[in-house]
């Protein structure tokens, strides 16, 4: 209960679509995004600003009848052991609960999903790149590892869940997302989906290289969400 488990933002307007919410970003990640700026947590290091578990529920039980619910983020929050505490101890105070996943881990989340205590009520999932790139993602020393099934398994999963209870996420790193990559990725997708992209921020990168690359203009955004809506007609910038 005394070990640092993340960050805590405690109310945000922004992370969970429709409600007013506290958000915790989780220690820990399996990938190594070279754009993620979230060193820290992806690294699973602990800062001074870090909250432990029980500050965490303090905190949302203080708040029970201001917010309306809570984002469990990352990292990565599926390889954190406290996730499943984290969402059986908020919905047993009427929280309605938001998960963002990089979608690699499938057993994983339906091990969530199956028990009613954990389930989310909704569920953000990363689509980084085309499954070929995700190579480029995983730490040095990983081994070889099949990402493009296991992306494949958490999006058929998803197709499942109501249109309005999930959502897919893409940053447009000039280097990893382009027009013919966003064609790959849109075919994986339920069609229904919902697809934000988000614009990509060439500062405090993991990869400091990263940090070189000039992100796509409005013009070349919008040419790629283009081609997206022609696969996914949810497709917008965020």
């Amino acid at each position: 209960m005394n070990g640092k488990i993340g960050v805590l933002v405690k109310t945000s307007l922004v992370d969970f679509p429709g409600r007013v919410c506290a958000s915790i970003f989780l220690k820990g990640c399996n990938l190594h995004c070279p754009y993620c700026y979230n060193i820290s947590l992806a690294e699973g290091h602990v800062e001074d600003d870090y909250i432990t578990l029980e500050e965490l529920k303090n905190h949302l039980y203080r708040r029970k009848n201001v917010l309306s619910g809570i984002t469990v983020s990352g990292g990565e929050a599926l390889v954190n052991p406290n996730t499943k505490e984290i969402i059986s101890y908020s919905k047993s105070l009427g929280y309605a609960v938001k998960l963002d996943t990089n979608g690699t881990l499938p057993d994983k989340l339906k091990e969530l999903c199956r028990d009613k205590n954990t389930v989310p009520d909704y569920i953000a999932m990363d689509l980084k790149t085309s499954p070929e790139n995700y190579k480029k993602l995983l730490p040095a020393n990983c081994c070889s590892i099949d990402l493009e099934s296991a992306l494949k398994e958490s999006i058929e999963f998803l197709s499942h869940w109501e249109t309005e209870k999930r959502e897919f996420r893409t940053v447009l790193v000039p280097s990893l997302v382009d027009e013919n990559t966003v064609k790959k990725m849109g075919f994986l997708l339920p069609e229904d989906s919902r697809w934000f992209f988000a614009e990509f921020v060439n500062s405090s990168c993991l990869d400091s290289s990263y940090e070189k690359l000039v992100p796509y203009s409005s013009l070349e955004a919008e040419k790629i969400i283009q081609e997206a809506k022609k696969i996914i007609p949810g497709a917008i910038l965020r």
